[in-house]
């Protein structure tokens, strides 16, 4: 009976630990170390090693999701540790301490450092999991009736397309689809698409602000001013853009904006934020009631009220924040589009190689996606990895979809070049 208990107590344990084994949590990640007024080689090097990630390897795959750095990761746990200890002494309806759940607080510092990021009012936005609850939460709370049409493109995201489809079936809407070029290196000739299927009809355009499996910034500011003049209703979905490109809901001139912020910020999976106009929000019905349904003094907080959450995934969320604005939002977004460009200037010295995504630099960022004549493109990852442990993402059967992002190096790049070159 004893080593039976023994045993079982030493199995606990191991489960207990393995989690964090990839992980430090004794290790104190400090913001200190970013702050900096030199942004060189050596700056990028260190701030690699604000990342767990394994020596050796190298990941190309930010547009799926973000390799959350320590500093997070260490907030994050230390959060959920301290409840996990500290139950019975927390009071959570008086604040006495870090708050027990989330999904019924206000949260309004966050919101105010994310607005700041985007350039709104902190009221106009929602924490919400991720994009696809932002598309939901507009697309169920617009007073639609049948025969509306609802227009997205032929290279939306499912997140970007889902909920429209469902409410064309659902109210008897006209799902529309406008068909972009493929490259799409002029903006004009992707407005023109865009309104070559409005009608009189039309009241939703919902449009990517960069295109998920191309990297292409979308011109939407041009979009959702001739929207406007039109009455339609703008939606952007912003995915693959805040932490990737500069975000101004104010300048671009959308009626509502949703990303997430678990690919380009670097915050824990489950993180992300909708705006919806304040001239605009009190005609979006809530999707998901609870005490602050009706709530018209803070319609972002209406909308996010749903219930018992993860109070230590906000803590991460948060210190997300904190480590993208110490880095500085010039610095972060300026070294994804060095990297961006390094790798497109790269690959167009690459005769073997068709590259898919814009080569128009203001219509690109830290996303390229291209292919090898002769390889396939899920081959052309397997052989990525193979040979230099370096891990993009293929896309359908002739592309791989390559990330950049702040924690990769130029050096990394060129070993996925010389691999590229190999194969031709």
């Amino acid at each position: 009976m004893s080593h039976r208990r023994k045993f079982l107590k030493q199995g606990a344990l191991a489960l207990l630990s393995a989690p964090l084994l990839s992980f430090d949590p004794k290790k104190e990640w400090s913001l200190g170390a970013l702050k900096t007024d030199s942004y060189d080689d050596a700056y990028w090097n260190s701030v690699r090693k604000q990342f767990p990630l394994k020596e050796g390897q190298t990941y190309f795959n930010n547009g799926t999701m973000g390799p959350t750095p320590g500093y997070v990761l260490d907030k994050m746990m230390h959060h959920m540790l301290h409840y996990n200890v500290e139950a019975a002494t927390i009071d959570y309806k008086n604040n006495s301490g870090p708050k027990l759940l989330s999904g019924y607080f206000p949260y309004e510092e966050l919101r105010t450092k994310l607005a700041i990021i985007i350039n709104c009012d902190f009221r106009e936005i929602s924490l919400i999991q991720n994009a696809t609850f932002g598309m939901n939460y507009v697309g169920m709370g617009l007073d639609l009736k049948p025969g509306d049409e609802l227009l997205n493109t032929n290279q939306e995201h499912g997140g970007g397309f889902g909920a429209w489809q469902l409410l064309a079936k659902r109210k008897g809407c006209v799902y529309k689809q406008a068909i972009l070029p493929e490259p799409a290196n002029d903006p004009q000739e992707i407005v023109d698409a865009i309104f070559k299927q409005v009608t009189k009809k039309t009241k939703v355009i919902a449009i990517p602000h960069i295109v998920s499996g191309y990297g292409t910034v979308m011109p939407v500011k041009e979009i959702c001013q001739k929207a406007k003049n039109n009455g339609i209703f703008t939606v952007l979905d912003g995915a693959q853009c805040v932490g990737q490109i500069p975000v101004d809901v104010r300048d671009i001139g959308c009626d509502a904006y949703y990303s997430s912020l678990h690919k380009w910020l670097l915050a824990p999976a489950g993180s992300g934020l909708l705006y919806i106009n304040k001239d605009v929000v009190s005609n979006i019905w809530s999707t998901i009631a609870s005490y602050n349904w009706d709530n018209q003094e803070d319609h972002g907080f209406r909308l996010m009220q749903n219930g018992t959450g993860n109070a230590g995934l906000l803590a991460g969320y948060d210190a997300a924040v904190d480590f993208f604005n110490t880095i500085g939002a010039e610095q972060w977004l300026g070294r994804i589009k060095e990297l961006g460009m390094y790798l497109r200037n790269g690959l167009k010295r690459i005769s073997h190689v068709t590259i898919y995504s814009s080569t128009n630099e203001e219509m690109a960022a830290g996303i390229t996606t291209y292919g090898v004549a002769g390889i396939s493109g899920p081959d052309l990852q397997t052989a990525m990895w193979e040979k230099e442990r370096l891990q993009p993402r293929s896309v359908g059967d002739k592309m791989i979809r390559h990330s950049v992002h702040i924690y990769n190096s130029k050096e990394e790049i060129d070993r996925s070049l010389r691999v590229i070159e190999s194969l031709g």
